[in-house]
């Protein structure tokens, strides 16, 4: 499933790195923690590697 946001798409990647190990899990907060809570690293993955050229900013619609 391709990521729906930059927003979006963003909060994917901070939950990937940490569950690689590349960033502290402390340090998540909001979607991102969600996202590393409930989601699998291959799910993770392909949230994040979504082009991101044609993404919206916020799902909403609303500037960054």
């Amino acid at each position: 499933m391709p990521a729906k946001s930059k927003a979006q798409q963003k909060a994917a990647g901070a939950a990937l790195a940490a569950k690689r190990d590349k960033s502290q899990v402390k340090t998540l907060q909001g979607a991102s923690k969600e996202m590393y809570d409930s989601m699998t690293e291959e799910e993770l993955e392909e949230l994040a590697a979504t082009p991101h050229d044609d993404l919206e900013p916020r799902k909403d619609g609303s500037a960054d």
